[in-house]
């Protein structure tokens, strides 16, 4: 299987649980057992969600585009970066350029991915202009779901994706990008 042919989504899948599967399933066969490097995986697994969900109408319409932007920000004390505070940094995405840092410094930390990340649970947000805080990298996003990355209770960073339509992402999402999240982490050596 040419890796490009792993977006595509099957005329036959009509459901978001049958998209999600359908891409775990995708990654799975991406990610190559004897390479744990996380750049290289996180970095299809950003293509492949992005243009996954780019593939994929039926729940979103043929006028609606399903995200506009999907990457991961990763705790920059996984990185040998000494008097840095407190912070997530960029990681691989697709989608317009993004913040190159999110602070996570308590008292401080802002935004849906520093909430996700401290929380260490996914965070849903149906309508980002009603979310305190919430940090507009790209003015025309509506809605977002922030997935942490967690091994061994130590979140390692979060799986940021953002969609056009208010109310683009649901419980659905949350379960199948749960799912992936936890693939990753078993997949990398961090």
């Amino acid at each position: 299987m040419p890796h490009a042919d792993s977006a595509l989504v099957p005329d036959s899948i009509t459901t978001k649980p049958e998209f999600w599967a359908h891409v775990y399933t995708q990654l799975d066969l991406l990610l190559d057992a004897k390479q744990r490097n996380w750049v290289p995986n996180l970095s299809n697994a950003a293509s492949l969600i992005y243009n996954s969900l780019l593939a994929f109408h039926p729940h979103f319409g043929a006028d609606t585009r399903a995200v506009n932007w999907c990457g991961f920000y990763l705790d920059a004390q996984l990185f040998p970066i000494s008097g840095v505070e407190q912070r997530l940094l960029l990681g691989p995405f697709n989608g317009r350029p993004a913040c190159q840092y999110i602070n996570t410094t308590p008292g401080k930390a802002r935004g849906v991915c520093a909430d996700a990340f401290i929380q260490g649970r996914t965070v849903l947000v149906p309508d980002v202009e009603a979310y305190p805080g919430h940090i507009a990298c790209d003015g025309d996003t509506k809605s977002e779901i922030v997935c942490p990355l967690i091994a061994q209770s130590r979140v390692l960073g979060v799986l940021d994706l953002d969609c056009l339509a208010e109310q683009g992402f649901d419980e659905d999402d949350k379960a199948g990008l749960e799912k992936i999240a936890q693939l990753l982490v078993n997949a990398c050596d961090w």
